[in-house]
């Protein structure tokens, strides 16, 4: 298990768990990021990630990213 941030880009990846406060994990939740949901990275520069979720792409923090273990 590893955080999203340090994911591959191009290749699905399954969400094991989301951390943070309960804030944090229903802003995720509205983002598409579930656990048991598929995320791919598409790109990543400096920590802060562009991923598709849901077929949509969100760009997400290093500080949330760290939070989505995949």
């Amino acid at each position: 298990m590893l955080p999203l941030s340090l994911a591959e880009p191009g290749e699905e990846q399954i969400i094991k768990k989301i951390g943070g406060t309960p804030e944090v994990k229903k802003h995720l939740e509205n983002l598409g990021f579930t656990v048991g949901g598929a995320v791919t990275v598409i790109s990543s520069l400096g920590g802060n990630v562009i991923v598709k979720a849901k077929e949509s792409r969100v760009a997400v923090n290093d500080e949330l990213a760290r939070k989505i273990m995949v």
